[in-house]
Parts: structure tokens; C-alpha cells; sequence
């Protein structure tokens, strides 16, 4: 082998090698975190955009292979680390999360708050910080689906200027911190509200809630078109939207008009999940409409009956065990939507990042 690289040539060598998950070089998504030559030998860290990312040995079998045509038998050592960005757009109401994802559907009863947990717990397990809030102030099911009862506490927090305010605690399951309107009334009363409750409620969780930091806050949003759109849409710059849908055609016409309705209030639609995907209702429905509409298809998750036993159990966190027979496809939804998280962060500006107590 000839003399080896200084870390600056190996560095230019690497800048325009393209991801393979998001499709720009390494440069463009400032991935190239650190590049180092020690004697006959390289290390190469990649900062990705969020741990979630997919297959990481095909980006590691990427910089050998570049590595090797440049420098032919200089040996290369792949490491990574990853950093989550995003728009951070929550600062100014008292929200420090990176990233916003409004979970929805057009109709009810195609299990969209099942996906949602499964999406948080999964984005978590994978290393990011998440939190989960249940904005389906009508038919809460998130308390059942993660196993949590109670109320959450009120704490006062002194600001540096002297100033204190009243912080909600949110309640913790398996990790993850989760809000509910569940936890604020019986299972069994109804909540009878306007839009402007509607509007000061989620608006009131969203500021007031001790979330802390947060990579990833998912929002199971009830199901329809409806006001906690408009909301949102009005109080956080989302990252996206995730639809949920199933196969078949009658309900396709509902996420439809929910895409419809995201796009109004100017909410980024992320892409589209079939779930209950199989023998009952058919299979391929909804990927077919994501690609007439334009829109990324983010998976698919199949009629599984341990996905309907582990909700009515409140072990949804079980579904990613070794052993669960859902882990792979959910793995994969997790996967897909937060690398359609980072792709659609390059289309738009970025805020800075705002800490808020």
C-alpha cells in the first residue's frame, strides 16, 4: 500500500458518498462527524440523524467500498453516533421537543392509537427520547393500551427570575411519558366539550406538561377531521403526519379526506400505514393509494391477533420482544417514519433549539 491518506483527503474522499436511507452525501447531511488516520489504519464515526436509522451496514459497506477505491488496503472502522434534529418549533409554548408527529386517521376503529404507542415505544426502545400524548379527548385508550391508571401530579417549578409555575407530571410506562385525558376522568363519563375547550385543553398539556427534552412527541389525534388540527396546526410547527388506514376501500375514502385536511392546516404528511393488513380486509389498499396521492408508503402491519391481545392487555411495549411475531414490521414503520422525519427536515428551515424549564 502506498502512503496513507491524511484525515482531511479521507475526509473529501467520504463528503460526496450518498446515504443510502435519506439519498444526499454525507456532507450535505453533516454526517461526517469525525474521520481519523492512525498509521495504516482509519476510523470513520457517522453521526445519523436518529436511532431509528435502518440497516446501518449498508452505510458501513458503503465507506469500505469508497474507502477501498481511493485507498486501496487502507482498513476502515465504521462507528456511529446519532443526533436527532428537527424544527424545535415547541419552544416558544414551553415544549422542548425536536420533533412533533400528529398520528391520525379518517375513520375510527383501524387502530391508529395502537400504531401511535407502538410508534413511540418503538422510536424509544431504539434509543430516542419520546413522549406520548393522547390528544382523542373522546375516546382515550391509550391508559388501557400501556397499562397506566392514576393522575398525574402538579409540581412548582422556581424560574431563574424568581418567578414559579405549576408543571403536570406526566405518568411513566415501561420509559415512556405519557398524557391522557384518561387520566383526568372516569373511564366511563363522557367528556362533552366545544372547540375552544378542546382548544385550551391540548394547549394546556402541551405548555404545562414537564415533558423535558424530547427527540420524538408522538400525539394519538382523534379520529375524523376535526378541531385538534387546527389546533395543533395553530400552537407547534409539525414534523408530519402519520395516516393510518385500513385495506379496504371504504376506508381509504375517510384518510383521504384526513390527508385532505392535514394539507389545509398545513401539516407535512409523512406517509401512510395499512394496518390489519391480510385475509378480513384484504391487503395492498392503501400502499396502491399512497402512490396515486404521492405519498410515502411507511408500512405495513399485519392482522397479527398479539397486537390485539398485548393492547388489551396493556403491554403494547411487549410487541418489540424478541419473541413477538409483530416486532419486525412495527421495527419497520419506526424505521421508515423517522427517516421521513429527517428527509422532509432538509425541504424546510430549521429553528434552533429552544430550553425550556
Amino acid at each position: 500500500m502506498s502512503l496513507p491518506p491524511t484525515a482531511e483527503q479521507l475526509q473529501a474522499a467520504l463528503s460526496d458518498l450518498r446515504d443510502p436511507e435519506i439519498g444526499r452525501s454525507l456532507a450535505d447531511l453533516d454526517m461526517l462527524k469525525s474521520v481519523v488516520v492512525r498509521g495504516n489504519s482509519a476510523a470513520v464515526e457517522v453521526e445519523l440523524p436518529t436511532p431509528a436509522y435502518p440497516e446501518r451496514e449498508r452505510l458501513a459497506q458503503a465507506v469500505a467500498a469508497r474507502v477501498a477505491e481511493r485507498f486501496p488496503g487502507l482498513p476502515v472502522e465504521v462507528t456511529y453516533s446519532f443526533r436527532v434534529r428537527g424544527k424545535h418549533s415547541g419552544g416558544t409554548i414551553g415544549l422542548n421537543a425536536a420533533n412533533v408527529v400528529a398520528v391520525g386517521s379518517g375513520k375510527g376503529g383501524v387502530g391508529k392509537s395502537t400504531i401511535a404507542a407502538a410508534l413511540a415505544y418503538g422510536l424509544h426502545r431504539a434509543g430516542a427520547r419520546v413522549a406520548l400524548l393522547d390528544a382523542d379527548v373522546y375516546g382515550p385508550s391509550i391508559p388501557h393500551l400501556v397499562g397506566l391508571k392514576g393522575q398525574p401530579t402538579i409540581k412548582t417549578v422556581q424560574l431563574p427570575d424568581g418567578r414559579s409555575i405549576d408543571r403536570i407530571e406526566p405518568l411513566v410506562a415501561h420509559g415512556l411519558k405519557v398524557m391522557s385525558m384518561g387520566f383526568m376522568v372516569p373511564p366511563e363519563q363522557a367528556v362533552v366539550w366545544r372547540g375552544p375547550m378542546l382548544h385550551k385543553w391540548l394547549t394546556q398539556l402541551l405548555h404545562q406538561t414537564d415533558w423535558g427534552p424530547l427527540d420524538y412527541l408522538i400525539i394519538d389525534m382523534p379520529p375524523g377531521t376535526g378541531d385538534v388540527a387546527l389546533t395543533l396546526s395553530q400552537t407547534v410547527q409539525l414534523a408530519g403526519a402519520v395516516v393510518v388506514c385500513t385495506p379496504q376501500q371504504v376506508a381509504l375514502l375517510d384518510a383521504v379526506k384526513a390527508i385532505s385536511m392535514f394539507h389545509q392546516v398545513k401539516i407535512p404528511v409523512l406517509g401512510m400505514v395499512e394496518n390489519m393488513s391480510g385475509e378480513v380486509f384484504g391487503r395492498g389498499g392503501t400502499r396502491a393509494k399512497a402512490q396515486e396521492l404521492g405519498l410515502p408508503f411507511l408500512g405495513e402491519i399485519p392482522s397479527d391477533p398479539l397486537i390485539r391481545i398485548r393492547g388489551d392487555e396493556g403491554r403494547v411495549s411487549e410487541l418489540f420482544a424478541e419473541d413477538s411475531t409483530s416486532r419486525e414490521p412495527l421495527q419497520s414503520l419506526c424505521e421508515r417514519t423517522a427517516i421521513q422525519i429527517a428527509k422532509n427536515l432538509l425541504e424546510t428551515p430549521q429553528l434552533p433549539t429552544l430550553e425550556i424549564l
